[in-house]
Formats: C-alpha cells, structure tokens, sequence
C-alpha cells in the first residue's frame, strides 16, 4: 500500500475535483545486451523505460525479467515503426530488475539461469576504439534463436547521453524480415572487430533501416557505480544519495524496497 496528500482544486463552475493518474506495471520485449557471470548482472535496452503518455522515466519498485518467444513481426515503415511480438513465459522469472534509467535496465540473475545460452564471452571496446565502417548486430526476430546481422556505423556522435551511434542495417535477411530496427530490438549488441561495442536503441522513424546505438562503455558504467556504491558507501550514504536525487522516494517506492536497496532490513 501507498499513503499519499493531495489538494484537491476547484474547477470553473466552484465544484472541488480530485484527478489522479496511476499507471502501477507495465510490461514489453526487449533484448539483453550483456551479462556479468562474476556479479551476477545484467543490462539491456540501453535506454530507459518510459511512460508511453507522458514520456517520462518511470520510477521502477521492482520488476522481473523472463523469456520470451517472437511469434511474429510487424515490418518497419517509413513513418511507422515496426515492433516485434511475443508471448512472454510466465511460469518462472530470470532474474530481477532493480534500475530503470537513461542508459537502460538493469538487474540480477541467479548462477545458471540463461543455461548453456552465453556463448562466448567478449572484450568490450573502449570509445576511441569504435569507427565508422562495417559491424554487426545480435538479434532475435523469430522464435528465441539469436543470430547475427550485418550493418554499418556510419556516424560517431557525442558520447553523451544514449545516441552515440549512427548505425544502418545493410542485411538482406534482416531488411527482408523487419524493414530494418523495430520495437523489441533495444538493446541488441552491436559488435565490431571481435568486441562489444554498444547496443541498438532507437529507430529513425522516417527510415527504419537506420537507428542509434549507445556505447557499450556507457551502460557497463552505469553497472559498475552501482554495484562500487553498494559496497563502498554506508547505508546512510546510500539513503541521503537516493533522497538527494529523488526527494519523494518515500512516496514512490515501498518501505520493503527501499530497505533491499540500501542493503539494511527494514524493523
């Protein structure tokens, strides 16, 4: 449960009315760009979840990651983005979600629980390292088998914020498939010269065969502040961090989760 004040406002005709906007889950496909077997942790989307009226971050208690299987695609237009759709599998969670921000969402999964699907694991490039030129993307677009698409970086941008790449897909196979970068395809590793280099997370509407990437360096940062302020900063430090950048976590987040976060158990 939830205690919040509000201040009813009185409308033209002098009646006092209350409005309330509540939006308590929400759920999609997206795809995991990396997975740290050491901690534990995992990123993907490489952007933040928003709220689909108000475009804004969503403040995110908890949440779960599970499986999933695309049944069918709906094919990228010029003027309307394409997506992917899928059934979710509910009878068990991956892991858990614990971060929404702007560079993705992030969380924990239990030793074992993507089985013998990792792969092999890749070096991670640093910024100067990535150029314009050829490179590939992972991506699942039929079923839950995952493979490997040529595209091009044609552009380096800002290393700010989530659009520090310019790529376009140039994969017959995959332009056949989905008209190029669709909805569900966030997060999709982007590799170049044998490392990861980022993941896809926008499409250009106008021309769905070409979209943004954020560096890979980026999302792992966003990772790794966290798990060093989970273990070098106190629990005060933690609280008076959290309260600092979100005045009203206490109205936003329950008691259960805010003590999980701050590594203390609630009394």
């Amino acid at each position: 449960t939830m205690d919040l004040t509000a201040e009813p406002e009185a409308g033209e005709d002098g009646t006092y009315r209350l409005g309330a906007w509540v939006r308590d889950s929400m759920a999609g496909i997206g795809t995991v760009t990396f997975y740290d077997p050491q901690s534990g942790t995992f990123g993907a989307l490489g952007h933040g979840i928003t709220d689909v009226d108000t475009a804004q971050l969503m403040p995110l208690s908890q949440g779960a990651v599970m499986a999933s299987r695309v049944k069918a695609v709906k094919k990228g237009e010029t003027g309307a983005a394409g997506e992917l759709r899928g059934d979710f599998d509910l009878t068990a969670d991956l892991g858990t979600l614990n971060t929404n921000c702007d560079c993705g969402v992030f969380g924990t999964v239990p030793d074992g629980a993507f089985g013998e699907e990792l792969g092999t694991a890749l070096p991670v490039a640093k910024p100067e390292e990535v150029q314009e030129g050829k490179a590939t993307i992972l991506a699942n677009v039929a079923g839950d088998t995952v493979e490997e698409y040529e595209v091009e970086i044609t552009q380096v941008l800002s290393q700010e914020g989530n659009r520090n790449l310019l790529l376009t897909v140039t994969d017959p196979k995959l332009l056949e498939t989905t008209g190029g970068i669709v909805q569900g395809m966030s997060g999709s590793p982007i590799l170049q010269n044998g490392k990861l280099i980022g993941a896809v997370t926008h499409v250009l509407v106008n021309d769905p065969t070409s979209g943004y990437g954020i560096l890979a360096e980026h999302m792992l940062a966003e990772v790794y502040e966290r798990l060093l302020d989970r273990y070098a900063a106190s629990p005060q430090q933690r609280y008076e961090a959290l309260t600092e950048r979100c005045p009203d976590v206490l109205q936003l987040v329950p008691l259960r989760e805010l003590a999980s976060y701050l590594g203390v158990r609630p009394e």
